[in-house]
């Protein structure tokens, strides 16, 4: 008896060791392999009982969760349903870790060197599409870029997917406008939804509220953690991934810091919605808790000094706003404390720079009118209620907006892609992403390589949104050749005219109904360069149609109008 239960327990280990060995396989095990663990297994839990039978369900579960099975021809064969794959029960975290302990006890049973090893957990996730099914696009970003090309894309050649920490577009350009309270914030947002109805709609396309935190370009795949799932999801962090056939990296960037210690701690850049929401907050709030007794006239200046960083077009904006703010409604409103309020824009050089020198006299000279002061120096070190410029100057806040302009985001840095030069992402004159097959960059996060010729495009909204229009295009070119949406495809895909880019002009407001408009392809070519009045009226029709859909021309409209009439609301709300 004593042999045979010597005997029992060394085919026991031999399977175990086959089992772990099919299942960390998966689809690398022969079908033969897996027909004679399974009758292994079964045989084994007839004379031995129930450790044998949880490795037979191990076997069957493990393959089950691999998504193949043995065919009658010997080919393995995908799961049935297409879709996002789920992770068994048996496998989250809590019951991996109890497999794990049942495992190691039936291990510590066994000689040392007989032991198996223990499963891994497998990441749920969209499998790559099979033959016969429409390609499968994977946008990363709901930015400028991403959602032009969302709006243009063929859906009938592609099924779509976008990942992203935000389910909507931000139309920045009015940004500003929505921290005193001239538009309201859902003014200057559109759901993704609305602009490609596909996401909700078509049963092959989604939205995900991730983060993309890897790509793995030989296996066509992408690695996703759920933003904000605050412990509501299986598991927390929440990691899936998903398989694409053509890759378009539109992540945008994020504000420059220049490595100044305290600006991330301490100032309020103005990228997204929520940053405009808490600059009105304690906007709003420095305002009221300044008329409380007992402060000093010290006090009360500091928290009434609002610090704008920057002097490009959004931080000049930010600060006409804020002047006709003060000036139309804080002094009416607030009337004991009006004569407290101040705005100093803070530039290393010369403010919009990218305007010709004309322009920039009628802005500084307009801003200075109406209460900005303009200070030219460099923030060295930024404080809680003070920053300290390179010259030693100290400069007390109550508010500090930094708006200094974007780099490359961390997640791009992270990327093993090539590189242009500011370190975005390196594309070709078609937006391809050289030597990683069916990847494209767009936006923000891309740049043209050194070897193309090109200078690298400037961070504009007008950039990427050409950008995503162009590769809507691209993509449906490439779909429409012999399949060459699928993932390997595209090689020797006619992709025609290269993407070029021109620029057709700036516009910037400065308050009180003024704007600046310059409508040349650079400053030494000839066209339309104007301030004023009109200007202005140039600048809020322009934005008028610009904006995304006529539900938002609509609310953009009505705001103006509101304002005009009854002046800007100054509720605090949360």
């Amino acid at each position: 008896m004593a042999a045979w239960s010597r005997i029992g327990r060394g085919a026991q280990v031999s399977l175990s060791q086959s089992l772990s060995r099919i299942v960390s396989e998966g689809g690398g095990a022969s079908p033969a392999e897996v027909a004679s663990a399974l009758r292994g297994a079964a045989a084994l839990s007839r004379a031995r009982g129930q450790h044998a039978s949880s490795l037979h369900s191990l076997a069957r579960g493990g393959l089950a969760g691999r998504g193949a099975f043995a065919g009658a021809g010997g080919r393995l064969l995908e799961p049935a349903s297409r879709g996002i794959g789920t992770t068994p029960a048996r496998m989250h975290p809590e019951s991996a870790a109890a497999a794990e302990s049942e495992l190691s006890d039936a291990e510590a049973r066994e000689p040392k060197a007989a032991a198996a090893p223990t499963p891994t957990r497998r990441m749920p996730g969209l499998s790559p599409t099979r033959p016969g099914e429409k390609p499968r696009l994977v946008v990363l970003g709901t930015g400028w870029a991403a959602c032009r090309l969302l709006k243009d894309v063929n859906t009938r050649a592609y099924d779509v997917v976008c990942v992203s920490p935000r389910n909507h577009m931000v139309f920045t350009p009015l940004l500003a406008s929505t921290c005193v309270g001239t538009l309201e914030f859902r003014s200057v947002v559109e759901p993704v939804s609305r602009i490609q109805s596909a996401l909700a709609t078509n049963p092959g396309s989604y939205f995900y509220l991730a983060n993309c935190t890897g790509i793995d370009a030989k296996a066509h795949e992408v690695y996703c953690t759920a933003a904000a799932s605050d412990g509501r999801l299986p598991s927390d962090p929440y990691h899936f991934k998903i398989a694409y056939d053509k890759l378009v990296i539109a992540s945008g960037a994020e504000p420059l810091t220049f490595n100044i210690k305290g600006v991330e701690e301490n100032a309020i850049f103005l990228r997204e919605v929520s940053h405009a929401q808490e600059i009105r907050r304690k906007l709003l709030t420095n305002l009221m808790l300044s008329e409380n007794p007992g402060l000093s006239e010290e006090e009360k200046k500091r928290l009434l000094h609002c610090v704008v960083v920057g002097g490009g077009p959004t931080g000049v904006e930010f600060s006409g706003e804020l002047s006709d703010f003060i000036t139309r409604d804080v002094r009416e409103r607030y009337a004991h404390v009006k004569d407290y309020v101040k705005v100093t824009l803070i530039e290393a050089n010369e403010i919009l720079s990218s305007f010709d020198i004309g322009l920039r006299q009628y802005a500084t000279n307009h801003l200075s009118k109406y209460g900005v002061k303009l200070v030219r120096g460099i923030v060295k070190d930024v404080n809680p209620t003070e920053i300290t410029l390179s010259d030693g100057t100290s400069v007390p806040y109550g508010l500090l907006v930094w708006s200094t302009g974007v780099g490359p985001s961390e997640f791009v840095k992270s990327l093993d892609l090539p590189k242009s030069p500011g370190g975005r992402i390196g594309v070709d004159e078609w937006l391809r992403v050289p030597s990683v097959p069916d990847v494209f960059a767009l936006g923000d996060c891309a740049g043209f390589l050194e070897g193309t010729g090109k200078p690298v495009l400037p961070a504009l909204a007008q950039v990427a949104e050409r950008e995503g229009r162009y590769m809507a295009r691209l993509l449906g070119r490439i779909a429409a050749q012999n399949g060459g949406g699928k993932a390997h495809c595209a090689g020797k895909a006619d992709l025609g005219e290269p993407f070029v880019y021109k620029h057709i002009g700036s516009m910037a407001s400065v308050g009180r109904y003024k704007a600046l408009v310059d409508l040349r392809e650079n400053k030494d070519a000839k066209g339309v360069s104007m301030a004023g009045f009109l200007s202005w009226v140039m600048w809020r029709s322009a934005y008028l149609t610009r904006v995304v859909s006529w539900r938002n021309r609509f609310y953009v409209a009505v705001n103006w109008a509101t304002t005009l009439v009854f002046g800007r609301d100054n509720t605090r709300i949360g």
